[in-house]
């Protein structure tokens, strides 16, 4: 396979400079997708982390994107050393483990506070070790119908004009 460039982000990259300015498989076949939340937090839902088969309590991430690109369409997690600065520590939550990239995400174009993002999870081997590629997508959901049904509560009163 082709080298691929990537352009790594250490947890430093994800705070606010300034106010202004073990082996990875697929045991099902299925699209393994997780979102972005409207906080800048990539969500891996628990039946994708299950489908994965990596442990993600006791795995270190590094996160990157291509290089030379100003818009993340893509972005890419390769499993790194515990001893290693540059890494990130996905957290667990009810269904789900987190991974918070608020800054970084807002960096690269994706406007997640204002849309909603999807990824598909790809395997791929980074230099002899397991990786994901995480392909961003924004979701174009249809806006909610207005309610055509019986109006509910009380009616309203009556104006009677005096002449």
């Amino acid at each position: 396979m082709k080298s691929i460039a990537i352009r790594f982000f250490s947890p430093q990259d994800n705070i606010v400079s300034s106010p202004k300015t073990e082996k990875a498989t697929k045991t099902k076949n299925r699209t393994l997708t997780g979102y972005i939340s409207p906080i800048g937090k990539l969500v891996f839902p628990a039946k994708t982390v299950a489908d994965l088969g990596i442990d993600f309590d006791n795995t270190q991430f590094k996160v990157g994107m291509p290089d030379g690109k100003r818009k993340a369409k893509s972005l890419y997690l390769v499993p790194g050393a515990d001893s290693q600065q540059d890494t990130f520590q996905f957290e667990k939550a009810a269904k789900s483990y987190t991974l918070s990239l608020s800054f970084i995400l807002t960096k690269s174009g994706v406007d997640f506070s204002t849309n909603k993002y999807t990824f598909v999870i790809d395997l791929f081997d980074y230099e002899g070790s397991p990786a994901f590629v995480l392909q961003l997508s924004q979701d174009k959901g249809s806006p909610k119908a207005a309610y055509t049904g019986k109006p509910r509560g009380r009616k309203p009163k009556v104006k009677v004009v005096a002449e």
